[in-house]
């Protein structure tokens, strides 16, 4: 199924297949990296850890009518998923204030956004994933103002699933990215990832970190943290 490489990614690599039109593998990596690259290591199981997690939650949004790229978990590593051309966007929702908008607007962390927050920052790692504004991202990304409007109301949406799914888990879901795509048919549909990499999640008893901040940080055991993630996703079904 697996055939030509189309593009490597920090966390990814993206092939074509051999008998699915119109589709892609996604096949894992163990990298971790933060700050646009510049800290780097490889930690053997994170690719199987994040295939299964992002699986579980592409199928769970699935379940709530979201439409999603994701089709099926292939492998340990692997899952395939249906062609769409990425919008060069991430979509960024938070609950909670956490990271770089504490730095940024001097908010204290763990200050509750009550509607959350739907920021967007242009998808450029040599410009360093600048934010923008609504203006800028209907200038640079070949969208209408309807469909920045759509993607903002998609973004709520999952974020309404999510946080019920990690309600479910005692987690607090801090903040998360999305990345969104076209198919053939024009229709824009969530694509790339959900994962311990693109999302802050507290232990709503402890505010231990189980996300990629404990790598950033330097603060606790990737492999650990992200096999305890997936073990509560699991003790759910």
């Amino acid at each position: 199924m697996k055939a030509d490489l189309l593009y490597e990614g920090k966390a990814k690599w993206v092939y074509q297949t051999t008998d699915k039109p119109g589709h892609l593998v996604l096949e894992y990596k163990n990298d971790a990296t933060a700050f646009n690259g510049e800290k780097k290591e490889v930690y053997t199981g994170k690719g199987r850890l994040n295939n299964a997690i992002s699986a579980y939650i592409f199928n769970a949004l699935n379940e709530q009518g979201i439409q999603t790229h994701f089709v099926e978990k292939l492998s340990e590593t692997e899952q395939l998923v249906r062609q769409t051309e990425i919008i060069p966007l991430e979509v960024v929702v938070r609950n909670v204030a956490a990271g770089s908008i504490t730095r940024r607007l001097g908010i204290e962390t763990d200050t509750p956004f009550s509607p959350a927050l739907v920021e967007l920052f242009y998808k450029d790692d040599d410009l360093g994933d600048p934010l923008i504004n609504d203006a800028h991202a209907l200038f640079l990304n070949k969208v209408t103002k309807s469909e920045l409007q759509e993607i903002k109301a998609k973004a709520l949406e999952i974020n309404q699933q999510l946080t019920k799914l990690f309600e479910a888990i005692n987690l607090k879901l801090v903040d998360f990215k999305l990345e969104f795509g076209r198919l053939a048919s024009g229709c824009i549909v969530l694509s790339d990832e959900i994962s311990p990499d693109t999302c802050r999640l507290w232990d709503t008893t402890t505010n231990e970190n189980l996300d990629k901040d404990v790598f950033r940080q330097g603060t606790g055991d990737l492999l650990e943290v992200y096999q305890k993630l997936f073990d509560r996703l699991e003790a759910r079904t």
